[in-house]
């Protein structure tokens, strides 16, 4: 009798041994870590920033400084199956773009019916309103019948607008800031509380400040 309950205990220990090496094995084989990045990306669609805001974009006088019209050439052939760009071409899903920069928006190129929406926009094609369309014509216009989701990338934008500019517009482009300028002094004359003018220019770094009030007094006294 001992020894058939010897048997049974010892049928059951191995029984738990090997158990739990299934169970280890199969960890080891099935083990699966949280992703680095949850979900899947969408293409066209920016990602954020490490603080949870929009990635920061430089302004576009910056970057049409630096825009490539070759790459712009190639990224409006995302525009192309509704566009034409050769002049005289032909109005399309959309209207010719041929000399876009600086024309009224929403008016004009050849009788093509625009949106009410663009329309009301007002002003006219500049660089900031392009690049502020081309990043998303539904927020720039809502209720644009353009379908188009828009171009995520900023500098792909500049190389598109500086490409659009130089079919027939060629606008001056914007002098970008130079890096660490200094602020322009202003040299603007104004009137005082005394009703006397005086010279309002911020005096450099370092120089003495003068009175032009005190200068004329001491000047007469010299005479």
């Amino acid at each position: 009798m001992e020894d058939r309950t010897n048997t049974i205990a010892g049928w059951a220990l191995a029984g738990g041994i090997v158990a739990l090496g299934l169970s280890i094995v199969s960890g080891m084989i099935f083990h699966s870590e949280r992703p680095e990045k949850m979900g899947y990306p969408i293409e066209g669609v920016e990602e954020a920033g490490a603080g949870g805001g929009a990635a920061a974009v430089e302004p576009i006088a910056v970057r049409l400084a630096k825009a490539d019209l070759a790459k712009g050439e190639a990224s409006f052939k995302k525009c192309m199956a509704c566009h034409t760009i050769a002049q005289g071409g032909a109005t399309g899903i959309g209207p010719n773009l041929y000399a876009t920069m600086g024309e009224p928006i929403g008016q004009g190129k050849g009788g093509f019916a625009f949106s009410d929406a663009l329309k009301a926009v007002g002003g006219t094609w500049d660089f900031e309103k392009m690049d502020a369309w081309l990043a998303s014509p539904r927020k720039f216009a809502a209720g644009t019948k353009m379908t188009f989701a828009g171009l995520a990338d900023g500098q792909e934008r500049a190389n598109v607008i500086a490409y659009l500019n130089a079919q027939g517009s060629n606008l001056p482009l914007p002098a970008a800031p130079a890096a660490g300028a200094a602020p322009v002094e202003s040299n603007v004359t104004a009137a005082d509380d005394t009703g006397n003018l005086s010279n309002q220019a911020t005096p450099a770094s370092g120089a003495p400040s003068v009175d032009p009030q005190a200068a004329v007094q001491a000047e007469r006294k010299g005479h």
